[in-house]
């Protein structure tokens, strides 16, 4: 529908101003000489695609799309073999608040030994100015360092004595050195509702910050280090999607997050957007802030704003608020950490849930909802069913988020509904807390293959940054080995994916989340022309390489966004990244 609308819209601009002929277009863009994986059906390839207008005119064999559409103008790629694939949909990342972040953040993401990574903590610290944070904000964990440990406070307190260094592990707890304590003034009598900041003998704060019932110690104290200018931000959020754009991502869908206030914090992607400057299609949700304000945003929001409406307006669905979530009432925060025992979710958890539920379904807004455990999923489904009852679904797109836990009769329920399920692979980077609190999983968690069986929507994502990295190939490692980023096998490996069932749900079962299943996620007639071209052939490689692809060229709306390598003179680069002493100007992000 999306799609429709733009595309009649322009063909009526394009009738009028006598642009459109009668005749078939010719090409703006022919990829050829390539194996290009359709994705329409499973082991589907082709040689060639054809490009006019951001949108795929047809496959087929090189000689005859080269012959059918290549005229003067048309700008040509040989692909020399290489695999193509539709554009990565990551269904559930935090885009927007880390393009705000990103270059104030030294990433672990991908680092192989922790003695590497305190050297660049160190080194970081020699750069930065005095007064400004180091900070080390999730995509980080200790199996994946050959020491197998997390560092100390005393290595973090020697590596950097003179400045304040804030890390994050997991959801479950927070590292502070020595002089972070000080400069954010914290003693005893310091407290955070739901998390402990841990004392020592002489009830002076260590450093270290648990989450308990709630992260709120973690998160507050990451809200008071250091937060880049306006002109950051936007530098910023180019060199995170220019990442993102790295690993293949060419859509998005945010959904939201704690400290992501609307309008506020989504004005800076908003500007790049209506400058044409994003690189991948973004899809955002708004999540209201305030415990026990919740209603009163939502009521406000549906009367201002309404999904699908494209606020970047040089490409379809450029960015486009989607709806509510991912949290829609703070009662209802089915807070995950496998560092502790399970939340059990407040007793008004219900009535506040209804109220909110009962406006977004009124007014037709699509939602989603963070969800990990059976025993929330359980209440949440009560209210849903309730207000079905009264106000029907019907058809509403709506979507539980994570639900490792969720029950074979609660996915028929989901089922009745008309819901999705966008997963992540939170489990690679926490399968072993798991193991160790609940013990071993006898079945695929969450259990993907069966919403797949039962015809569920279902979609691929990250939840990067605050616990996983953001690159989804590593999540499409844990898709095809059910194994964790330290190579504990966590799922029975009879319930590992196909390679073509794992990328399915990172193209086309991720754009079932933002209306747009009919619209990308292909490389087909009609579809858009996002497309990426591979490092490594993805199909035949082993399956332990398979998290080391990369992007050799991104294309978007079928315009190149990203090159390297071979097709490096088709770059489009990227400002210098500032400010000067960015961990992102000295390491990148994702390390190799």
């Amino acid at each position: 529908m999306k799609k429709l609308k733009y595309t009649l819209g322009l063909c009526y601009i394009l009738l009028m101003t006598g642009l459109l002929p009668v005749h078939a277009q010719k090409a703006d863009l022919i990829l050829h000489h390539g194996k290009i994986a359709t994705m329409t059906k499973e082991n589907q390839f082709t040689e060639a695609v054809a490009v006019r207008g951001g949108m795929i005119l047809e496959t087929g064999p090189s000689a005859h799309l080269l012959a059918k559409y290549k005229d003067v103008n048309t700008k040509l790629i040989d692909l020399n073999g290489r695999t193509v694939v539709p554009g990565i949909n990551d269904s559930h990342i935090h885009i927007i608040r880390e393009g705000l972040h990103y270059n104030a953040e030294l990433r672990w993401d991908g680092v192989k030994t922790l003695k590497r990574a305190m050297e660049m903590l160190k080194e970081q610290a020699a750069r930065t100015p005095d007064g400004v944070w180091i900070k080390v904000i999730g995509g980080w964990n200790e199996f994946q360092f050959e020491e197998q440990r997390q560092p100390t406070l005393a290595e973090i307190n020697e590596a950097v004595p003179d400045k304040p260094v804030f890390i994050t592990y997991l959801y479950g707890k927070a590292f502070v050195n020595k002089k972070g304590i000080e400069v954010l003034g914290y003693t005893k009598g310091t407290h955070y509702e739901g998390s402990l900041v841990e004392l020592d003998n002489n009830g002076v704060p260590t450093g270290m910050l648990y989450a308990k019932e709630t992260p709120k110690a973690i998160y507050m104290t990451l809200g008071l280090t250091t937060k880049l200018s306006r002109e950051e931000q936007l530098n910023s959020t180019l060199q995170y999607y220019r990442e993102l754009n790295r690993f293949g991502l060419t859509s998005a869908i945010d959904a939201a997050g704690g400290s992501q206030n609307y309008p506020d914090d989504y004005s800076v992607a908003l500007s790049l957007g209506k400058e044409g400057k994003l690189n991948i299609r973004t899809s955002y949700y708004l999540f209201a802030q305030v415990k026990g304000r919740e209603l009163e945003d939502y009521e406000k929001w549906v009367k201002v704003t309404y999904p699908n409406k494209n606020d970047h307006m040089l490409m379809t669905t450029g960015f486009s608020m989607e709806g509510a979530g991912e949290n829609l009432v703070a009662s209802a925060a089915d807070f995950e950490n496998f560092l502790e025992p399970r939340t059990v979710l407040s007793p008004k958890m219900e009535e506040d849930l209804e109220a909110v539920v009962r406006v977004l379904v009124k007014n037709r807004w699509p939602f989603r909802l963070h969800a990990t455990y059976a025993e929330s999923i359980e209440r949440m489904l009560a209210v849903f069913e309730k207000v079905d009852k009264e106000i029907p679904f019907k058809g509403l797109r709506w979507a539980f988020d994570h639900a490792e836990t969720i029950t074979d009769a609660q996915l028929a329920r989901v089922k009745k509904l008309g819901g999705g399920i966008a997963v992540q692979f939170r489990m690679y980077y926490q399968g072993e807390l798991y193991d160790k609190l609940y013990g071993k999983a006898d079945h695929q968690i969450p259990p993907i293959k069966k919403m797949i069986a039962m015809g569920i929507p279902v979609g691929m994502g990250t939840d990067a940054t605050r616990i996983s990295t953001f690159n989804p190939w590593m999540a499409m490692h844990w898709q095809l080995t059910g194994k964790t980023i330290g190579g504990f096998q966590f799922w029975p490996v009879a319930d590992v994916l196909s390679r073509h069932e794992a990328l399915s749900l990172y193209t086309q079962g991720s754009a079932w989340f933002s209306g747009e299943e009919h619209d990308k996620g292909k490389i087909a007639k009609g579809m858009f022309a996002d497309m990426i071209v591979l490092s490594r052939d993805y199909f035949s490689i082993p399956t332990d390489e398979v998290k080391e692809i990369e992007s050799l060229l991104t294309i978007v709306n079928g315009k190149v966004v990203y090159a390297t390598g071979d097709y490096k003179a088709w770059d489009v680069p990227v400002p210098e990244v500032i400010p000067t002493w960015s961990p992102v100007k000295y390491y990148g992000g994702y390390q190799k």
